[in-house]
Parts: C-alpha cells; structure tokens; sequence
C-alpha cells in the first residue's frame, strides 16, 4: 500500500536531531527538510513535531549539564527553541518551503475553544502550503517537564494528539532504535524487530521498555501509547530508526520499513 496524496505527521527526537556532545546534527536537519519538502512537492501535506529545544539549549547556553531546576530548564527551552526553528526555517528556505512555529501546552488540548482555534490554524497553515513545525511550550509550562503524569512524554503522546487534532492519515515516529521488538535490543542479541502490529494490547506493552536514551526522555513505552492512541482514530503508526530522514521516501512508497502499527478502520 503506498502513502501517497496524505496529510503526515512526522515526529523526530532529541537523540535523533542532536551529538553525543548536545549539539545540533546539521546534516539530519538539513536532510529532514530537504525529504520532508520533497514529500510535500509529490503533494503530500506535511506536519513536523520537533523535540531537542532543552538539550541544544543547554549546550548554547554552556551549562556543564542539563539543568535540575525548573527555570533554568525552561531557559534552555526558550534558547534551543530558537535555535531550532532557525535552523528549520534556514533549510526548508532551501527547499523555498515556509514553515511556521506552533508551541502547545496540555491546556490547549483541553479547552475546546482553544482546540478548535488551533485546528483552524493548522488548517489555514496547510492550505497555504506552509509546513507546521510543532513542540512543547516548555518555556511557558512546567507539566511536560516537571509532572509525573505528562500529557505528551517527549513530543511521542504530542504528536499522536496532534495527529488525531489534524486528522491525518499517517504518523511516523522517527526514534533512535529501528522499530519495535519483541526483547530490548540493547540488552538481548536474540531481539527480534516486529516488522506489523494489527491490535495493541496488555502483552504488547509488556514488550515496551523504560527510559530511552540518554539525551531524550522518551521510551518505548511512550511510544506505543502515542501509536495507541493514534491507531483508536483510524491513524496508522509507523516507528522507524531516523538516521537516516531518507528513510521517508521508503515509507511514503509502502516499503516494509521499521514496524507499522495499523490503524483502525474509520466510521
């Protein structure tokens, strides 16, 4: 089956977007707007939910470590916030694409006056040809970073809540890891990728792991509960290994690529 003509949610993680020093990967930047513009040109609508703000932020700002205190994490976010979207709206300039910055809080998941303003916004964004870059607000609010019970976890839960918002067709989940297995693959050998998942359920999160990498916050199990929710409204969710952005083009053709979690029929 080929994604072709779809509105895509793409979400890329921290681990992916930054070094083992905390610094920004130029070149995944640069290849992720240059696929994602190639994608929109083959008429595709194309949203992006980006992670990184606190971890490149830190790394500008020279802290010798991210942050404990609440303040100076969200320093961080304002910083990395920035430098983030100039390097987005320097590539995608490239690609003579325009992007445009949306920050969101769990509030405005709740309130349905401001949901509705928010889907009216994307709307207006995609029918423009504007390519939306989305992450937390974690300058402004301290749930996602501090809270036990997040709303999003690492931009994972945000971007199936933001998938479900724009009724998209397809997520993609680009994480450091090539999809789901039925072992961790960074403590057995005998890991085995699960390449399609039909239905998610009890022993299926018993497959998830914990905390993910060192530089992001997110797991698996986050994971699974973005694909979870995205796959009850009819989304399919594919997790793949985003080394390589290039990786899209396979998706978008309908190769086996990572694991699909297939949504559920719609109404």
């Amino acid at each position: 089956m080929k994604h072709k003509s779809k509105r895509i949610v793409v979400k890329v993680g921290t681990s992916t977007l930054t070094n083992e020093l905390g610094n920004s990967k130029l070149r995944t930047f640069e290849d992720l707007a240059m696929v994602l513009s190639d994608i929109q040109n083959m008429g595709n609508e194309v949203i992006l939910v980006s992670s990184g703000a606190i971890a490149i932020g830190v790394q500008k700002m020279r802290l010798p470590e991210k942050p404990r205190e609440l303040r100076l994490k969200q320093a961080a976010a304002a910083v990395g916030q920035c430098e983030n979207m100039f390097l987005y709206d320097k590539f995608f300039g490239y690609y003579n694409k325009t992007v445009a910055q949306i920050l969101l809080n769990a509030e405005d998941m709740v309130d349905e006056e401001k949901k509705e303003n928010l889907v009216n916004t994307f709307q207006a964004l995609l029918e423009q040809g504007i390519i939306p870059i989305v992450n937390e607000n974690d300058s402004v609010s301290y749930t996602e970073i501090e809270s036990e019970s997040k709303l999003f976890g690492d931009n994972d839960m945000l971007s199936a809540v933001v998938a479900v918002l724009c009724q998209a067709d397809l997520l993609v989940i680009l994480s450091d890891i090539d999809g789901f297995y039925d072992k961790d693959p960074r403590l057995s050998k005998t890991a085995r990728l699960i390449s399609r998942i039909e239905t998610i359920d009890e022993n299926t999160y018993k497959l998830a792991g914990g905390a993910g990498s060192r530089r992001g916050t997110g797991g698996m199990r986050t994971k699974l509960e973005a694909a979870d929710l995205a796959t009850a409204q009819g989304i399919s969710v594919i997790i793949t290994n985003g080394k390589n952005p290039h990786v899209l083009y396979d998706v978008m053709d309908g190769k086996k690529v990572g694991t699909l979690f297939v949504g559920k029929p719609r109404d």
